[in-house]
């Protein structure tokens, strides 16, 4: 069955101060494959700097921000921009800007 939501139905989580997520597509809808999240990272602020076991493509919608990688280096990201992150890639999202940074995130379903 097909489902249709509307982003600002979802309840926003506060993730860590500064960093929020939504859970687009998540465990209530069961999907079979991947889970769709919107993250909203204020100004200054910046996702953790971490790594897992699986891929994870991403999708800024809104912001000016920069993706950090293993190697710490910082590269730019805008409106428009589409990231795939690697199994294993240390990765953060960094807020750069003066505005909220909007971005979706999918990653496989592991449960």
């Amino acid at each position: 069955m097909i489902t249709i939501g509307h982003w600002k139905d979802v309840k926003q989580e506060e993730m860590l101060e500064g960093v929020r997520i939504r859970w687009l597509i998540g465990k209530e809808l069961n999907p079979p494959n991947f889970y769709f999240r919107l993250f909203e990272v204020d100004p200054g602020k910046a996702t953790p700097f971490h790594l897992h076991d699986w891929e994870h493509e991403s999708f800024i919608l809104e912001g000016k921000g920069a993706i950090r990688s293993s190697d710490k280096t910082l590269r730019e990201v805008g409106p428009g921009n589409y990231i795939f992150i690697p199994p294993n890639e240390k990765h953060q999202f960094v807020n750069t800007g003066d505005k909220v940074l909007k971005f979706i995130c999918i990653i496989p379903k592991k449960d």
